[in-house]
């Protein structure tokens, strides 16, 4: 008895599956459905057409990571001294404390074909002046004596995207859109390391600025996170993820031991230097994501490039805080990741903008204090002389670097 019971159960569990022998109700449609119709072929064929497409371009990718060349474009290498082509000439020092707004255009350096992305001058003395360009190349020109090009370098695949010195000018980062991080030898055009964070784009980097660190690097990536490398192994020693979309920039503030992160995610985020863990978070729902970032030269304040077409103040004194008050308007910014700047002497912030001019604010009074008009096409990055306080180079989507004095 106990058998025959055991054996309506088994018949029982069988049961669901009486119907893979026989037709199912939805067997007819899934017949009608494996014919597909002309314009789902079409579609198909585009789309194994993209794909194929997409991979080549990966492979192209990989072999475009060319291999890494410089040309020295000036007369030699060493003066009749000996002394290197990136060594500061010896007349150079600083004029007065006090800055000046410049008035007109005194030099036009054209050599990239396409946008220069950002313009750093060679630190403390400025006789050099580094540019990133979209057509991947980066150029370094001479602003004290021949104002010639003097170095090119030529190791990014794709468009040049952010550069940085380290503290003595000897080397610098680059990082393009090729997904690649390089650091170069300013004076032989070699690239002692390159760095990579996988898939990630890095949209920012920097050199830790105390002069003990300056193996630790920094990069804002499009994976939302910002990776910390250190140049001596090219390992990744930190990730700081807390961000909700690509990091834009990074600022070093309090005597570099914290940092500011921007975000796409509208938010900045501060962090101890080395510590994974941010220590504040500010956001607002009025806050627009900021794509530059510029730390005042007395270290108490930063300023951030707002796309509703305004800068806003931080103040980095124990507690971060918004300066709702103070905001600096009239330029038109919104759409492009104009850099902002500060005068040596900060009584001045600069900012170029979308229709090609370069704002120069009071920064006690916030007030529009002049406007150049400096490109055709958005004006991208200005950078102040460290040493001749009245002068200003400004580059933009033209392709030009121009100097005002």
């Amino acid at each position: 008895m106990k058998n025959h019971h055991d054996d309506d159960e088994e018949e029982e569990e069988e049961d669901p599956f009486e119907w893979r022998g026989s037709k199912t109700p939805w067997q007819e449609r899934a017949e009608q459905a494996t014919e597909y119709t002309e314009e789902q072929k079409k579609i198909l064929r585009e789309r194994e057409e993209k794909d194929k497409a997409e991979a080549a371009e990966q492979k192209r990718d990989v072999e475009q990571a060319r291999e890494d060349k410089s040309f020295f474009h000036g007369k030699s290498e060493r003066d009749y001294a000996g002394r290197s082509w990136v060594e500061p000439p010896k007349h150079l020092k600083k004029e007065n404390d006090h800055c000046y707004v410049p008035k007109r255009l005194i030099h036009t350096w054209s050599g990239h074909s396409k946008c220069v992305q950002a313009i750093r001058f060679f630190p403390g003395t400025g006789h050099l002046l580094l540019s990133a360009g979209m057509d991947t190349k980066i150029k370094i020109w001479d602003v004290s004596t021949t104002r010639k090009c003097m170095r090119s370098y030529l190791g990014h695949g794709k468009a040049v995207r952010d550069i940085c010195f380290s503290n003595d000018g000897r080397k610098f980062l680059s990082t393009g859109y090729d997904r690649n991080l390089k650091l170069w030898d300013t004076e032989t055009g070699q690239v002692i390391r390159t760095l990579s964070s996988g898939k990630a784009l890095a949209y920012c980097v920097k050199f830790n600025p105390d002069d003990d660190k300056q193996n630790m690097v920094l990069a804002g990536c499009s994976d939302k996170k910002i990776y910390q490398f250190d140049t001596d192994s090219g390992e990744i020693v930190q990730e700081y993820s807390e961000h909700m979309g690509a990091v834009n920039s990074i600022t070093f503030v309090d005597e570099n031991r914290r940092f500011v992160s921007s975000s796409d995610d509208k938010s900045l985020r501060v962090w101890d230097f080395g510590i994974p863990v941010q220590i504040k978070y500010i956001a607002d729902p009025s806050m627009h994501s900021m794509p530059s970032v510029a730390a005042h030269p007395n270290g108490n304040f930063i300023v951030g490039q707002s796309l509703d077409n305004t800068i806003q103040i931080l103040s980095t004194k124990d507690r971060f805080k918004m300066n709702h008050k103070r905001v600096f308007r009239g330029h038109n910014s919104a759409g492009y990741a104009c850099q902002v700047n500060f005068s040596p002497d900060g009584r001045f912030v600069i900012s170029g903008d979308a229709e090609g001019r370069c704002f120069f604010w009071d920064w006690k009074s916030s007030r529009v204090f002049r406007k150049l008009r400096c490109h055709q096409g958005a004006c991208m990055g200005v950078e102040w002389h460290p040493l001749e306080t009245s002068k200003v180079a400004t580059c933009g989507y033209d392709g030009l670097i121009k100097y005002y004095d």
